[in-house]
């Protein structure tokens, strides 16, 4: 669990409220369903218009990575692929064929096969690289659906305001509807532009940042299995890697 997702939601919406009752407000003035329909449904629209079947049920699964982050080990990995190359020093590249099928990462599980097939250096970083960048192409369109909903959102926000003063302006005649209209105004303005810069451009952003982190991890991978392929010290290996963890 990633407390600082949760610390900053929880302050962000807190000073909001605490704000509102602050200065004399009631916190059921913000409770308005309508407009949050309006804004939420609006944006959800949006979103989808916009966006791939694909990379938009990619993007709303990968949503749980804010507060639960990929599992990832630079530590373990960097142990893992020097192991790797004492092996393949000691028993040759053929040995390394025994743990090809234990590894879960389709990934390194590839690069791993490619090594052991005897595949040359610069061939193998060539086939590796080219999955690391469609995959970083892939997941960080999948996370922008997130930044789009924050551009999105301000606007269905202020749609929603419109709509609520026509509401309004139709019953001029009748005051005991008017609270009612406003309210709906006011507050959805509140939600679009509340749930943009507290949810939605954070999310993308904290997307983003975790995205960087899985493709340091397979660059990682790419330069240890290359290292391997050139027959490098297991030290020279292992302090390289070293250089990616901060």
């Amino acid at each position: 669990m990633d407390r600082t997702s949760v610390l900053g939601l929880l302050i962000g919406v807190l000073a909001i409220v605490g704000g509102q009752v602050l200065e004399g407000g009631h916190v059921g003035s913000l409770s308005q369903p309508t407009a949050l329909l309006i804004v939420v449904g609006g944006t959800l629209g949006a979103v989808m218009l916009q966006s791939p079947y694909a990379t938009f049920v990619r993007g709303i699964r990968m949503a749980k990575w804010v507060f639960r982050p990929p599992v990832s080990d630079p530590q373990l990995l960097i142990q893992q692929i020097s192991g790797w190359s004492q092996v393949s020093r000691r028993e040759g590249l053929l040995a390394l064929d025994a743990v090809v099928n234990e590894l879960q990462d389709e990934f390194t599980r590839k690069g791993l096969q490619l090594l052991v097939d005897g595949a040359e250096p610069e061939r193998l970083r060539e086939v590796l690289e080219v999955e690391i960048n469609t995959y970083d192409q892939e997941m960080k369109l999948s996370a922008r659906i997130w930044e789009a909903a924050g551009g999105y959102s301000p606007t269905i926000g202020i749609l929603g305001a419109v709509m609520g003063l026509i509401h309004v302006m139709e019953n001029l005649s009748d005051p005991s509807k008017l609270g009612a209209g406003i309210a709906v105004a006011f507050v959805a303005t509140i939600y679009g532009v509340g749930l943009a810069n507290l949810v939605y451009l954070p999310m993308a952003n904290k997307l983003k940042a975790q995205i960087n982190r899985l493709i340091t991890q397979r660059e990682m991978i790419v330069d240890g299995l290359v290292g391997i392929a050139n027959g490098d010290n297991p030290r020279i290996i292992e302090s390289r890697l070293r250089g990616y963890i901060f």
